[in-house]
């Protein structure tokens, strides 16, 4: 700002006694240094510092002024030295969101547990299904699956999901057994937030449009329905892996499962990331033990 112009010269000049050793001190030259308090001097309207060829003195003007600037400058340095160990040392509320099942059993026991560790954080978590606005919400990190949309913000994977299409051994006894990606049309399919399910035949990626007579965008619902027999479901490993291995739920169409697919942690690009999102990203990415990357979108 155009007001502080000779400011930090007219106080360096009274603390170092000189205005060549204020000079030395902001590293600058002594004319610079005259020249800012001179003009600082003539805003103002009144001579602050009195020169003689040995020393240089203030008068009552420029003492009642330094007193002044002196605070000014000491809140400054104090504002600075705060920010700049928020930038260092993680503190603070860190606002983070996750999609709803995925975050409750995966995300929110390693955030509480990262808190336990670092006392001095605090965390808002927002469990949604739908995608949030991070800047207009002030979100420091999304948690995202699967595939990304272009956008001007940096991810790096933290985990993968396998997705399953499955049923329970009464279910497939009763309607059989599906082999052929065809044979989905004769099924109950439990559908879930979309009407399709993604396989890979051929080498390739492919959608099959699904029907059936339960649609829910939860999949803690579609697990149940699947549960008690009333149809197939697709849903990604942490829903159905113990069913799985229980045998309450047999896996069908495994020739066709599709390429696992990243969970990832979303955040804007800042050339001064803060310690808090560095620690909390490296935290996740550690404790979800995968080989995480980093991409810019």
């Amino acid at each position: 700002m155009a007001n502080w112009e000779g400011v930090n010269e007219f106080v360096a000049v009274v603390e170092s006694g000189s205005f060549t050793q204020a000079a030395l001190r902001l590293s600058t030259s002594v004319a610079n240094v005259s020249r800012r308090v001179a003009v600082l001097e003539e805003r103002l309207g009144v001579k602050l510092l009195l020169r003689t060829t040995r020393k240089v003195s203030m008068t009552e003007a420029g003492q009642s002024y330094f007193q002044q600037c002196r605070l000014l400058i000491e809140g400054l340095e104090q504002a600075e030295r705060t920010v700049t160990e928020m930038q260092q040392t993680p503190q603070g509320k860190i606002k983070v969101t996750a999609p709803v099942t995925y975050g409750e059993h995966k995300i929110a026991p390693l955030l509480h547990q990262l808190l336990q560790e670092h006392p001095q954080l605090e965390l808002e978590l927002v469990l949604t299904n739908q995608k949030l606005d991070l800047i207009e919400q002030g979100v420091d990190v999304a948690i995202r699956l699967g595939q990304l949309d272009d956008s001007s913000f940096i991810a790096r994977k933290l985990d993968n999901r396998q997705l399953y299409v499955c049923a329970t051994p009464e279910y497939l006894d009763r309607f059989g057994v599906p082999y052929t990606l065809s044979e989905l049309s004769h099924h109950q399919c439990l559908v879930g937030t979309y009407d399709h399910w993604r396989f890979r035949e051929s080498g390739h990626s492919r959608s099959i449009k699904v029907t059936g007579s339960i649609s829910c965008n939860s999949g803690v619902v579609l697990l149940d329905a699947a549960l008690r027999g009333m149809g197939m479901a697709q849903l990604p490993d942490y829903y159905v892996r113990k069913y799985l291995s229980s045998g309450e739920l047999v896996e069908v169409l495994s020739p066709y499962r599709d390429t696992r697919e990243g969970v990832w942690a979303l955040y804007p690009q800042n050339r001064l990331l803060s310690a808090k999102v560095r620690l909390l990203v490296d935290y996740l990415a550690e404790h979800l033990s995968v080989d995480s990357k980093v991409l810019m979108f």
